[in-house]
């Protein structure tokens, strides 16, 4: 039996796409969470002095998406044809832009930085996703099964479906985008991810 270590600090994070992949597709990893002090002293350890790190059988493998897509092709979530799996990694590649738009946000949230965290979400986390919405709908708008791509799950659905999360800072989060909450609450009333939401840590991001 394959044996999966998901390495990552105690946060949602990057990672959160990677756990919620082993969870859909109900297959056991062991979930390494380290503190920032504690990853210190692992740091060269890791490929690229970074987490998250999958192992696979004590193989490592960096780099968020990168893990993402290997675990969504071992599980059958990276889209059913080479057409449906770019439009897949278009999206993922789209919500990393996300992440890079929002970033000041997070390094004032997570102390990193000092700044105004009130007008960070509203001058830089709510546009860049509201940003990010114009262009994921269309996907919805053009695709009747509810899902980002294809007529089932794959691991964009998961990844853009996260930022649900932020509904409980946000509640303005979904304004205006109709369809992009429908989808989320569709991908998050998956009974195995359901589950995996309500029990996960509570992490501060």
């Amino acid at each position: 039996m394959v044996h999966y270590k998901l390495t990552y600090l105690t946060l949602r994070g990057l990672c959160e796409v990677n756990r919620q992949i082993f969870v859909v597709a109900g297959k056991e990893f062991e979930d390494k969470r380290y503190t920032f002090d504690e990853f210190a002293k692992h740091k060269a350890e890791m490929p690229f002095g970074q987490v998250p790190v999958l192992e696979v059988d004590g193989k490592k493998l960096a780099q968020s998406h990168a893990i993402a897509r290997y675990l969504a092709k071992q599980f059958g979530y990276a889209g059913k044809n080479a057409w449906d799996e770019a439009l897949v990694n278009s999206i993922a590649d789209q919500q990393k832009d996300l992440m890079s738009e929002i970033r000041p946000y997070f390094k004032v949230l997570l102390g990193f930085e000092k700044g105004d965290l009130n007008a960070l979400g509203k001058d830089v986390f709510i546009p860049a996703h509201h940003k990010f919405f114009t262009f994921i709908t269309p996907f919805l708008k053009n695709n009747k099964s509810g899902y980002l791509v294809g007529d089932s799950l794959t691991w964009a659905d998961l990844l853009v479906a996260e930022a649900a999360t932020w509904t409980k800072q946000f509640p303005n989060l979904y304004d205006g985008f109709p369809e992009m909450k429908a989808h989320a609450e569709k991908i998050r009333s998956i009974p195995a991810l359901k589950k995996w939401i309500e029990t996960r840590p509570d992490t501060v991001c």
